[in-house]
């Protein structure tokens, strides 16, 4: 029995398909990254055959660009973009385009999805508004 698997089988392996990245804004602070690093760790081992990663728009690293360079190293050719913002302004109508237009163009294999923005969430929106509400009558 030959134990020897070919390149073809070890790029093929089982491994994750596509890429979540979570987009946050960045800080010169470092400690504004933790909430964010937090809400990472606690839905990666819960995502299944999707990696979750974290990318910011400037002052951090990993940049998106960083991140599709991981992944198209790992074979992960589809990522989705989850714009950690409450909602559309000149970061998501012309910053984010332009990052993911380099992404494309540096990786041309990507298949790239920006998602709308986490504040367009009623969810969110109903939560913040509780606890404006509940901070009201304390």
């Amino acid at each position: 029995m030959n134990s020897t698997r070919s390149s073809d089988e070890v790029n093929k392996s089982p491994g994750k398909s596509e890429c979540l990245v979570l987009l946050a804004h960045g800080s010169k602070d470092p400690r504004w990254r933790v909430p964010f690093e937090r809400i990472v760790d606690a839905v990666q081992g819960q995502s299944g055959e999707t990696k979750v990663s974290l990318a910011y728009m400037e002052f951090l690293e990993p940049t998106l660009i960083d991140v599709a360079r991981e992944c198209v190293g790992q074979q992960i050719l589809h990522l989705k973009i989850l714009p950690l913002f409450f909602s559309i302004g000149a970061h998501l109508a012309i910053d984010v385009p332009e990052q993911v237009n380099q992404a494309k163009t540096q990786f041309p294999q990507l298949e790239v999805e920006v998602l709308s923005p986490i504040g367009e969430d009623p969810r969110l929106t109903g939560l913040i508004q509780q606890i404006v509400m509940e901070t009201l009558k304390h």
